[in-house]
Formats: structure tokens, C-alpha cells, sequence
């Protein structure tokens, strides 16, 4: 076994991923003491310090990972997000780049690469975005008519909730998400339009309870995909890595015979 393949199995190993998944711990309460300013003047130099070791580790833990594994690290999602997030804290934070200070944060998202349950998620989801698409056009399709028929029948009355079709998407936005839809809009509307309910209700129905559902429905089918394809991969990963010993085993004994014979 050669070089890089020992390294990439031992950066593989549970007692190496749970020390890089406690630093990236680490980092995120460092990175939230900075935004202490007792903290800073107390042990501002201690901070910095420390969140300058966490950094260079992680430098360390990348380069190691693209000599194990060769540029085919940054063909995977995970790898280049990793780099990416690693190299904004690399960049000089000058007065004029200041908001990349703000992004060292993101730095904490790569606990999403060393957890394989949040990993898994966060694949669901994504794999789950297509589907999402059609959703968010019925629901954008729903919007529109519904706004339409809320700024005619009740921008008259109601101006600063219904007076335009940009008013009203948000008031119906608001009352989708439940959000002080009954006694801070809908039961106001309904004193002065007492039919008002046959409106708001169907709404609340159609978007609330059923749209919303459809997508809740759509990112736990994709997890799920995504978790059986994950062991499916794991299984194909286990057996390829028993047939290859196998195989060893049997050239072994084939030469083992020659010699014999010899």
C-alpha cells in the first residue's frame, strides 16, 4: 500500500474525523467570543490566537487530503466546499474587503462534511430542488391570483394591506404563514366585509396545509433516497474491498502452489 493510500485511510478513520469535527466545535465558539467585546478586551490576543491555530489546522487537514487523494478531492461537492470555505478566511480582510471577517463563520458549515447525518440531509434537500421548482411555481401561480383577487376586493377598504398587488402578496404571505393572520388581519377585514372568511380560509387551506405539506413531503422522499442510496454505495464500497482481499488471498495461494511445485 503506497504513501497516499495510507493517508487517505487514516484521515478516514472515526478517531481523526471526531478530532477535526471537535475543532470545527472549537473554531465556532472562538468565532462567537470575538463578537464579545468584554471578552476581546480581555483575552482578545488569546482569541486570535487560538482561532489562527484552528485555521492553519484546518489548512493542514486540507492540503493532506488533496495529497491522499489527488485533485479528485475538488471533483467532489464536498471537497471544493471545504476549500472554498477554508480559502474566504485565507483572504486578506482590508477595510474594503471587511465583510469577508463576517464569513469566517461559514467556516463552522463544515461540520456538514464531517457529520454524515447532516451531510445527508443537506443532500436530501438539494436532490430535492427539482421537484421543489414545480412546487414554487404552483405556489407563485397561486400568489398571483390570490393577490389579484385580494387587492379588488379589499384595497378599497384596506390600502395599506390590499392597495396594491405588491401589498397584498405580502399580507397574504403573512396570513400563510399563520403569523397574526387572524386578529391582526383577517378578523379586522372581516368587521368591515363580514364575507371576507370565504376568502382567507380557502387560502389558508390551499397554501398552508397543502402546498407547504407537498414540499415537506418532497425533501423527506429525497432524504430518503438519499440515505438508501448512501448504503447502497457502503454495500458496493464493502464488497469491492472483500473481493479485492480475495483475490489477494487466491494469487497468494496460486503462488504459494507454484513454489511448491518448483
Amino acid at each position: 500500500m503506497t504513501l497516499r493510500h495510507r493517508l487517505a485511510a487514516w484521515l478516514d478513520r472515526p478517531s481523526v474525523q471526531n478530532t477535526i469535527f471537535g475543532v470545527i466545535l472549537f473554531n465556532a465558539v472562538l468565532l462567537g467570543m470575538e463578537t464579545s467585546a468584554s471578552l476581546m478586551a480581555a483575552a482578545g490576543p488569546l482569541i486570535l490566537a487560538l482561532d489562527s491555530a484552528c485555521l492553519a489546522f484546518f489548512v493542514a487537514e486540507i492540503a493532506l487530503k488533496l495529497y491522499a487523494r489527488g485533485w479528485r478531492y475538488l471533483t467532489t461537492g464536498w471537497g471544493l466546499f471545504d476549500v472554498i470555505v477554508v480559502g474566504i478566511a485565507l483572504v486578506p480582510a482590508g477595510h474594503e474587503m471587511s465583510v469577508l471577517r463576517a464569513l469566517r463563520v461559514l467556516r463552522v458549515l463544515r461540520v456538514i462534511t464531517v457529520a454524515p447525518r447532516l451531510r445527508r440531509v443537506v443532500e436530501g434537500f438539494v436532490s430535492a430542488l427539482p421537484g421543489m421548482g414545480s412546487v414554487f411555481l404552483l405556489m407563485g401561480l397561486i400568489f398571483y391570483i390570490a393577490s389579484v383577487m385580494a387587492t379588488k376586493l379589499f384595497g378599497a377598504a384596506f390600502p395599506d394591506w390590499f392597495g396594491t398587488l405588491g401589498e397584498s402578496a405580502y399580507s397574504l404571505f403573512q396570513i400563510m404563514t399563520l403569523e397574526s393572520w387572524s386578529m391582526g388581519i383577517v378578523r379586522p377585514v372581516m368587521a368591515e366585509i363580514p364575507w371576507a372568511w370565504a376568502f382567507f380560509v380557502p387560502f389558508i387551506m390551499v397554501t398552508t396545509f397543502a402546498v407547504v405539506n407537498l414540499l415537506v413531503g418532497l425533501i423527506v422522499n429525497s432524504m430518503q433516497e438519499a440515505h438508501s442510496a448512501e448504503e447502497v454505495a457502503a454495500t458496493d464500497a464493502y464488497r469491492d474491498e472483500v473481493l479485492r482481499r480475495l483475490a489477494a488471498i487466491e494469487d497468494r495461494l496460486t503462488e504459494r502452489e507454484r513454489a511448491g511445485r518448483g
